[in-house]
């Protein structure tokens, strides 16, 4: 059975600003996971409803270790979005992936600590596949729309989440490389891993806006540096959505992820809690 798109975008406070969204409201939505990181604006574009969340906050205030991604994505849920499409800035640490280039991430290594990374937890165990975290769907389509839009893009890439919100050392940018880690950023986990959860297909294009700190002759990443590549491809990244609103099929056929926690409680329902039983509501009551 299809039904219709509803495209959830995490990326930066001014993304959704710029396409023009039809219909446009800004709404806040309440998680019991707490605040999520602000208001969320929904609309329409080509006939196909988004609904924007600013990761950082209004004016990029929340640092990445501070984000609250389970709120996030389970307001996104609660909005009834039913794929989740997220914009990120990486570094490099593969010179092919050059700065302005995009990227679409397949894979992640996770380096981040101490962040709310599940929403089971005791008196509710749940277990989630996640060897493939990305939707293929989702993932052939932003491709396709990255092309369409003449931009550089490369259809697959390790990314290597860190803590920061420091940028990295030397040996540490030289350690991913060696790990087999394309790209580099600080926001991605544990965003994909919730994403999975929720049930909700996932996938990334990462803006390249440095070469990390791998290599001798550069200074290392300097901040200022990349809010200007940035502010270059903002225009190219808004571009993108909306192509990629443009190539999606009317109507969307189901995806598996969709049926990701079918066999994933394993708690029995003598032994749940029930307060976390209510507060999983949006995100498992289809299997709880």
């Amino acid at each position: 059975m299809s039904e219709s798109w509803h495209i959830g975008v995490i990326g930066g406070s001014g993304l959704a600003a710029g396409i023009e969204l039809e219909a446009a409201q800004e709404i806040e939505v309440a998680s019991p996971f707490g605040l999520p990181s602000g208001a969320i604006t929904t609309g329409s574009i080509a006939g196909v409803r988004f609904t924007f969340l600013p990761r950082h906050g209004p004016g990029h205030a929340i640092p990445p270790g501070a984000v609250n991604y389970r709120a996030n994505i389970d307001v996104l849920k609660r909005c009834g979005v039913t794929d989740v499409v997220a914009v990120s800035a990486i570094g490099s640490l593969n010179p092919a992936m050059m700065p302005g280039h995009f990227v679409a991430v397949d894979q992640f290594i996770d380096r981040t600590q101490g962040r709310e990374n599940s929403f089971f937890g005791p008196g509710l165990v749940g277990h989630v596949s996640l060897a493939d975290p990305v939707c293929p769907r989702l993932f052939s389509g932003l491709v396709d729309a990255i092309g369409k839009e003449k931009a550089m893009v490369h259809p697959g890439g390790c990314y290597v989440a860190i803590e920061g919100p420091q940028f990295s050392t030397r040996a540490e940018s030289r350690l991913y490389q060696a790990w087999g880690g394309d790209v580099i950023g600080m926001t991605a986990m544990p965003e994909a891993r919730l994403a999975r959860e929720a049930e909700l297909p996932y996938a990334l294009i990462g803006m390249v806006t440095d070469f990390d700190s791998w290599r001798e002759t550069d200074e290392g990443v300097d901040a200022a540096a990349v809010l200007e590549v940035m502010a270059r491809n903002t225009g190219l990244a808004r571009a993108v959505i909306r192509r990629f609103a443009a190539l999606l099929p009317a109507r969307r056929s189901p995806s598996p992820i969709d049926r990701a926690l079918d066999h994933a409680v394993m708690t029995a329902p003598s032994a749940r809690d029930p307060v976390l039983v209510a507060k999983l509501g949006a995100i498992a009551g289809r299997v709880l």
